[in-house]
Parts: structure tokens; sequence; C-alpha cells
């Protein structure tokens, strides 16, 4: 295996969305999450925006067979960044690492058009839990951006391609933050 892996600070970190392998703890410095929509897609998702004082948690996986373009592909909605990325882990072996992003003339805010979809966030928070805990998803709360955008409550039809199960205390965990913050719901 070479050493190319990218960073992912979302869906990634829930083990359950994805068959990347290996997956390791990690921590990029001198960004923060925000919800944004581009043409290339029709609901809001995190994208990384600098920000010099803030640390996110997430994953580094390593690039399947060391395919960039194939992995580009399927993140065509971001730019993949890599040079001067401050990210810290402990696996071995990491010869290159990369983070995706929106690139920022191609991002604009969430509407009701195009809204965050609540079962997108359940599966970021729930592996947010399982991989960092309570404080690992409070972390996640308070690193992102954009919680005033709409969320659709798809919960009971997913629109997310990867939605995952979560049960009663995961789905506590969002609905108390989303609560907590004012976020405003609409309907599917």
């Amino acid at each position: 295996m070479s050493g190319a892996f990218f960073f992912g600070y979302g869906s990634l970190v829930n083990r359950g969305t994805h068959h990347f392998s290996p997956l390791h703890p990690a921590t990029a410095h001198g960004w923060r999450r925000a919800w944004r929509c581009t043409d290339a897609r029709e609901a809001a998702f995190l994208t990384a925006v600098p920000d010099p004082d803030c640390t996110l948690l997430g994953m580094i996986a390593h690039v399947p067979a060391d395919d960039w373009a194939a992995l580009d592909e399927r993140e065509a909605a971001y730019d993949r960044l890599g040079a001067g990325l401050k990210i810290t882990h402990e696996a071995p072996g990491v010869a290159e690492l990369a983070l995706y992003a929106i690139a920022p003339e191609r991002m604009r805010g969430p509407s009701d058009a195009h809204p965050l979809l609540l079962s997108y966030l359940d599966v970021v928070v729930q592996g947010y839990l399982l991989e960092y805990g309570v404080e690992g998803a409070e972390h996640f709360f308070a690193t992102t951006d954009g919680w005033d955008c709409p969320i659709l409550d798809d919960r009971a039809a997913p629109r997310y391609p990867r939605a995952q199960r979560l049960g009663d205390p995961e789905r506590a965990v969002v609905d108390t933050h989303l609560a907590r913050l004012g976020s405003r719901r609409i309907a599917a």
C-alpha cells in the first residue's frame, strides 16, 4: 500500500457509509466546516473553509488503489487540496495527504430549495458519536457554521443515499443540538 490518504470531516467519519480502509483518527488544523450548496448537488452538504483558529476532528483514509482520479470523480463537487495542509494523525506510511473542499467561487448558502438533509446530518453525527463519543459530536456542532439553514426532515424516507439507522440516543443528540442552535426543520 502506498502513502496516499485523504482527510474526511463529514460522512467519511461514519464507517458504515463506505469501504475505505485503513481509516485513522486525525485532526485538521486551520479549518472549520460549513453547510454550503453548489450547482453540483441538490442538497446542502459540508465543506471545509479556512479558519486559522479552528481544528476539525475527522478521519484519514487510504486512497483506493492510489487512484486519485477515481476519488476526484466521487468527490466531483469538491476541489482536492494538498499543499500546506496541517493534519495530525498517527497513521503509518502517509506520504501524501489531501482534503476536499468546495471552491469559494462555486459555493452559496443553503435555501429552502437546497436544504440540508437530516438523514445526512444523522449519518455524520452517528460517525462522530461512534469514533469520538459525545464530546466528538459536540465538537462537530461547535466547529460547523450554517446552522441557520433549512433542514429537510427526511428521516422517515431518507434521501441521503448512504443513510444509516440511528438509535433513539443518537437521534436525541442530533435533535437536542438542533433545538439548542435554533435550527429550522422543513417537512419532506
